[in-house]
């Protein structure tokens, strides 16, 4: 299994929609990102990868994305080098079958921690 760093503020996970991207923590930033909802039944909403301050600007906009916004939209992330992307996803999208998103790469999965 990799062992992921995810990223919280302070102890706490990130709102998605109150993030600040421009911080120098995200320049040159690749990884992979699960986004999910609060409430009484919390959800992975959306797992992706990428470079990091642009998929999370992207996804703000997103109506599918914003639905959940009455619950509470938090976000971690990770680095990890570019070659194990794919299967990182892959990996993610079949243990947390998020709620957005259904194309997912196409490859071995890549097992690893889950932030939580």
């Amino acid at each position: 299994m990799r062992n992921l760093v995810w990223i919280k503020d302070n102890g706490l996970w990130c709102n998605l929609l109150k993030l600040n991207l421009n911080h120098s923590h995200f320049e040159n930033l690749n990884g992979v990102y699960i986004i999910w909802h609060g409430g009484k039944q919390p959800a992975t909403v959306r797992i992706g990868q990428g470079v990091i301050k642009d998929r999370l600007s992207n996804h703000r906009s997103e109506q599918e994305i914003l639905a959940f916004s009455n619950l509470g939209l938090l976000v971690t992330w990770a680095q990890t080098n570019k070659q194990e992307l794919d299967g990182i996803e892959r990996y993610l999208a079949e243990s947390l079958n998020p709620k957005v998103g259904d194309r997912f790469p196409t490859v071995y999965p890549i097992q690893v921690n889950l932030p939580w």
